[in-house]
């Protein structure tokens, strides 16, 4: 039990939801406000289904394509960099939310690399090649993605406490950060690699 517990947090940890609320504002804006909540399950949903691939195939999946693990680490990082820019120099005006469907995310960047990103791929395999029992930590990743979605859902209440300003100094602030992580995600992916 300890050792479920101590998944689901650090999985929790990982997948960062608290941290993702100002990127999951930024990219919902666009979306009509009834749309947005089908849109969260929807990407949490395709998110959850991944890591639950990785769980099962993520080994195999990686020695087939001859990907290593500290690939993962430097393309999440790039796209994450690409994000982030976007969201540091962003011009565009987001007062008013469109309804076009084209405009709503698909899989990226929510779903990929924001909650299923390298690193919680990475732990998902760590966890696996740690605890034998498949079940538990399947387990353990529903439940890490239960609490993340309680977490995102809350995002919108958020958004209209602070207000657009609000929400623009967030989304500058969040950029700096995440290109900081970005950074850190390539200088870690290369670092691994230089131990090789």
């Amino acid at each position: 039990m300890d050792a479920f517990i101590s998944s689901v947090i650090t999985l929790v940890l990982v997948m960062d939801g608290f941290g993702n609320i100002p990127l999951f504002i930024t990219a919902l804006k666009k979306v009509a406000p009834e749309r947005r909540t089908w849109v969260i399950f929807r990407e949490l949903f395709i998110a959850l289904l991944i890591m639950v691939f990785f769980l099962f195939c993520g080994k195999w999946f990686l020695r087939a394509f001859g990907i290593h693990s500290y690939s993962l680490s430097i393309a999440g990082g790039i796209i994450l960099f690409l994000i982030s820019i976007n969201l540091v120099f962003s011009t565009e005006d987001s007062s008013a939310p469109k309804s076009d469907p084209k405009d709503e995310p698909f899989i990226v960047p929510l779903a990929i690399p924001l909650v299923a990103g390298p690193a919680a791929l990475s732990m998902v395999l760590i966890i696996a090649a740690q605890h034998s029992n498949k079940l538990m930590t399947l387990g353990a990743v529903v439940c890490a993605s239960l609490i993340n979605m309680a977490i995102l859902l809350c995002s919108f209440p958020i958004s209209k406490l602070l207000g657009q300003r609000g929400l623009t100094a967030i989304e500058r602030l969040t950029g700096m950060i995440l290109i900081l992580m970005s950074v850190d995600m390539v200088l870690g992916g290369i670092a691994e690699f230089v131990k090789l």
